[in-house]
């Protein structure tokens, strides 16, 4: 992981900062080692109290991290705030209204970015996050006429604006082509907006391998284009005017993690063969959410025998969702046999089922080189809040019809 975090940044500008996605992966050993680069360390991208938390456990200062998120609630923006946070992305005019009530009742002023959903883009074959109604940002066409509004939100700054255009870009001209674009609609915005930005993050779509076998892309031309983008779009970036930011998630970290899973059962079902695992969708179930599954790469813990018949990798919840992967090719395997699963540091348990069916969490071993750093296992707790007697709800009641 630590490769990684130099690997990015020295694929960017010097002056460009990078903050780290905390939702692919946020074990606070990670979180503390991407903050702490000899030369240059990450900063943190968040979007909960339970993200915050670890950041801050971390070692984060809360002027390190940027709160991000579509449902920002009152409660939870007194939170960041209160623990230090002072750097927002606003969604719309309303979470944009809210973060200012928040802020002055604490007596404070937040420094904004207003979250852009541009109607294009430049690259055409990743997964693209713009360009189509979203509950992420405000859409770019509608920013000049809001312009006034913006601007006289009491509790708030306008520092800049944010943009998420793409994730895991196909390749390196695809995600140089981005973030030109990127940077010439930031420019535009400016003028249109009336404000002297002081930060603009740019968003990420450094790709990574995901659960199967490959290595992290080296990107050998995105420092020498993105530096001659930002001379021409905000000449004054060198010197802090604007400060510029880039994001990752998995880049930083899918590399670094492996799953180990053992087999349960063996089970034959109408010609299709079935590994039961003790691992699925309630431990690494980052895709089941988009109905995906994904194109697993398994290999043996240990050398074993001849090949065998491919196989349907289950999990062992009761749902017939629990699929890690169909007709993978495999060797002979027993009930205990080990299966190890690469590139798995990103979007792992808390990106998964991890409560459904109240099965235990998988322990998380975390090493540097041949030192165990921490062995952890993330617990559910069910907490008994106090409360004021009630009148059960009755739609019968008054004459209501059900």
């Amino acid at each position: 992981m630590a490769a990684a975090r130099d690997d990015l940044f020295a694929a960017l500008p010097d002056e460009v900062e990078v903050f780290y996605a905390a939702k692919a992966n946020p074990h606070p050993e990670l979180l503390r080692e991407l903050r702490a680069g000899a030369a240059r360390g990450c900063r943190a991208e968040i979007s909960s109290v339970g993200e915050l938390d670890a950041a801050l456990q971390a070692g984060y200062p809360g002027d390190r991290i940027l709160y991000t998120g579509p449902g920002k609630t009152t409660e939870e923006l007194a939170e960041a705030l209160t623990r230090g946070v002072r750097l927002l992305s606003t969604e719309s005019y309303g979470d944009l209204r809210r973060v200012g009530e928040t802020a002055r009742g604490l007596g404070v002023t937040a420094d904004c970015l207003i979250r852009v959903n541009n109607a294009t883009g430049a690259a055409a074959t990743s997964i693209r996050m713009t360009g189509v109604p979203s509950q992420f940002g405000f859409d770019s066409e509608t920013l000049p006429g809001l312009a006034a509004d913006l601007r006289e939100v009491p509790g708030t700054r306008i520092a800049g604006l944010h943009f998420f255009p793409l994730s895991n870009a196909k390749d390196e001209a695809s995600l140089i082509a981005e973030f030109r674009h990127t940077l010439a609609t930031a420019a535009a915005l400016q003028q249109a907006l009336g404000v002297t930005f002081r930060f603009v993050d740019i968003g990420g779509g450094f790709a990574a391998p995901y659960a199967v076998q490959g290595e992290r892309p080296v990107y050998r031309e995105l420092r020498d284009a993105l530096a001659e983008a930002l001379d021409e779009h905000f000449p004054g970036w060198r010197e802090g005017a604007p400060r510029i930011a880039c994001e990752s998630g998995r880049y930083l970290v899918a590399d670094s993690g492996t799953l180990l899973t053992s087999v349960v059962n063996v089970k034959d079902s109408r010609d299709t063969r079935y590994l039961v695992l003790d691992a699925g969708i309630n431990t690494f179930g980052g895709m089941s959410g988009l109905g995906r599954i994904l194109p697993v790469s398994v290999e043996p813990y240990e050398s074993v025998g001849a090949d065998g018949t491919p196989a349907s990798l289950a999990g062992p919840l009761c749902t017939p969702g629990d699929l890690l992967g169909r007709n993978v090719p495999l060797p002979e395997l027993a009930p205990g046999a080990l299966l190890t699963v690469p590139n798995a540091g990103a979007y792992g348990p808390t990106a998964s089922l991890l409560m459904f069916l109240g099965r235990p969490a998988p322990a998380e071993i975390v090493v540097r080189g041949d030192d165990v750093v921490s062995v952890s296992r993330i617990q559910h707790t069910r907490t008994f809040e106090p409360f004021e007697p009630f009148e059960p709800f009755n739609p019968l009641k008054n004459g209501q019809a059900l």
